[in-house]
C-alpha cells in the first residue's frame, strides 16, 4: 500500500556544484534537512539555504487556468514522445517560470513516484483539477491510453480556453467603455461645471434651460454623490455576496441573460458549443453516455442548459435514444439534434458531436467580432453626445451673449 505524501516546502538554496562552479536555486522538499540530502545526490554541495519566502507584493504566483491549459498541452507532446510520465512531470516543474506550478507539479510527481495512480494524484488539487480532468486521466491510465487521453484534453482544454475569451470580450468590452464613459462625465459635472457656475453667476442674466439643467444635475451630485456613491457599493456588494450564496438568484440571471439581446444568443451557442465539445471528448475517451453527459452539464456553463441536459441524462437511464431526449427538452436547435440522431444512427456520436462543436465555436467567433464592430461606433456615438451635450450646455450661454453684443 502507497504511503501518503508529505507536505512540501520551497527552498532557496545556493552551492557549488561537481565543478566547483557557483549555482543557486529553488527545491521542494518536507524540510531542510531532506533538500540537503536531494542536493547531495545531485553533486551539489550548499553554502545556503532557507525556506522560500513569500514576497508581500509582487505579482500573482495563483495557478491560473492558462497554466493548466499549457500543462496539458506540454504534458501530451511529451507522451507522445515517449517520455515517460514521471520524467515529464519533472521537466515540466523544473523549467516553469511559476513558483506555484513548480511546487505544485513537485507535489504531484511525488505522489506517482509513491506508487499512486496519476488521476488520485491530481484529485489532491480540486481548485486546478476539476472532476471532469481527473476522470478523463483516470480513464487514460486504466485502458493504457494515457497520451491518446491527454491530447484530446489538452485539444478540449485550448478551445474551452478559448471560447471563455471570447465570451469575456463579449460581455466585459462594452461594460468597461460604459464604466470609463461614466466615471468622465461624473468628474465632468463634480469639478468641471461648477467652475462655469461661478463665471455665469456674474452674467446677471437667465441661462438657457439645457443648461439649467445640467447645473441643476451638477449640484445634486455634489450635495449627494457622496451618499450615492456609498449606495451604489453597498448594492453591489450585497448582491455579489448573494450571488455566491443563492443558488435561485444564480440559475433566475443565468435564464435572464439568455433572453438579452444579441449577448443572449452568444450566450446560447456558447453553451451548445461546450456541452458538444465535453460530450465528444468525454464519450470518445470511452467514459459511459450516462458520466460523460453528467460531467457535461457542469461544463455547460448556464442553469437552463445544466438543467436540460440532466433531465437528459435522466431519460437515457431510462432506455430513451438521446437525441430524442435532447428534442424534449426545447432548449437545442433541430439541427442539433438532427446531426446527434445522425450519430447514433451510424455509431459515430462523439465525431458528430465534435463537428457541431465547431461550427457553434465558429458562430460565436462571428458573432463576438460582429458585436465588437457594432458596438465601438456605438459607443464613441454615446460618448460623443454625452461628453458633447456637457460642453454644449457650457457654452451656449457664452454663444448667446455673443450674439446679443
Amino acid at each position: 500500500m502507497a504511503t501518503a505524501s508529505k507536505k512540501l516546502d520551497t527552498f532557496d538554496w545556493a552551492g557549488k556544484n561537481r565543478q566547483g562552479q557557483a549555482v543557486k536555486g529553488q527545491i521542494s522538499a518536507s524540510s531542510i534537512i531532506e533538500a540537503k540530502n536531494l542536493l547531495r545526490r545531485q553533486g551539489v554541495s550548499t553554502t545556503k539555504i532557507k525556506k522560500y519566502a513569500k514576497p508581500l507584493f509582487g505579482k500573482n504566483d495563483k495557478v491560473t487556468a492558462e497554466d493548466i491549459c499549457v500543462m496539458s498541452r506540454q504534458i501530451a507532446t511529451m507522451l507522445a514522445a515517449g517520455v515517460s510520465l514521471i520524467q515529464t512531470i519533472d521537466m515540466i516543474a523544473d523549467g516553469h517560470a511559476k513558483q506555484s506550478v513548480r511546487k505544485m507539479l513537485t507535489e504531484i510527481g511525488a505522489d506517482v513516484k509513491a506508487g499512486n495512480p496519476f488521476a488520485s494524484a491530481l484529485r489532491k488539487h480540486p481548485m486546478q483539477f476539476d472532476d471532469l480532468y481527473c476522470d478523463l486521466v483516470a480513464t487514460g491510465e486504466q485502458s493504457g491510453a494515457l497520451e491518446t487521453i491527454y491530447d484530446r484534453l489538452a485539444t478540449y482544454q485550448e478551445k474551452s480556453e478559448a471560447l471563455k475569451s471570447k465570451i469575456k470580450k463579449a460581455m466585459f468590452y462594452p461594460i468597461a467603455v460604459l464604466v470609463v464613459a461614466f466615471i468622465v462625465t461624473t468628474i465632468l459635472l463634480i469639478f468641471v461645471v461648477p467652475q462655469f457656475e461661478e463665471i455665469f453667476g456674474n452674467f446677471g442674466a437667465e441661462l438657457p434651460a439645457f443648461t439649467q439643467m445640467v447645473i441643476g444635475l451638477s449640484r445634486f451630485l455634489q450635495d449627494y454623490g457622496a451618499f450615492i456613491g456609498a449606495g451604489l457599493g453597498v448594492g453591489i456588494f450585497m448582491f455579489i455576496r448573494q450571488y455566491k450564496r443563492s443558488a435561485k438568484l444564480r440559475d433566475g440571471l443565468d435564464a435572464k441573460l439568455l433572453k438579452a439581446p444579441v449577448i443572449g444568443e452568444i450566450l446560447k451557442k456558447a453553451a451548445i458549443a461546450r456541452f458538444t465539445r465535453t460530450l465528444s471528448t468525454t464519450f470518445s475517451a470511452g467514459v459511459p453516455l450516462i458520466s460523460a453527459l453528467e460531467s457535461a452539464a457542469g461544463a455547460a456553463g448556464n442553469a437552463v442548459y445544466r438543467k436540460a441536459i440532466m433531465f437528459m441524462r435522466s431519460e437515457v437511464s431510462a432506455g430513451t435514444q438521446m437525441h430524442t431526449a435532447m428534442r424534449a427538452t426545447t432548449v437545442f436547435p433541430d439541427m442539433v439534434t438532427q446531426m446527434v440522431a445522425i450519430g447514433e444512427e451510424s455509431g459515430a456520436v462523439d465525431e458528430m458531436l465534435d463537428k457541431i462543436a465547431n461550427v457553434y465555436e465558429r458562430e460565436v467567433d462571428d458573432m463576438v467580432d460582429g458585436l465588437t464592430a457594432l458596438i465601438e461606433p456605438l459607443i464613441m456615438a454615446v460618448l460623443g453626445v454625452i461628453i458633447g451635450g456637457l460642453i454644449i450646455a457650457m457654452y451656449l450661454p457664452i454663444f448667446q451673449m455673443a450674439s446679443v453684443v
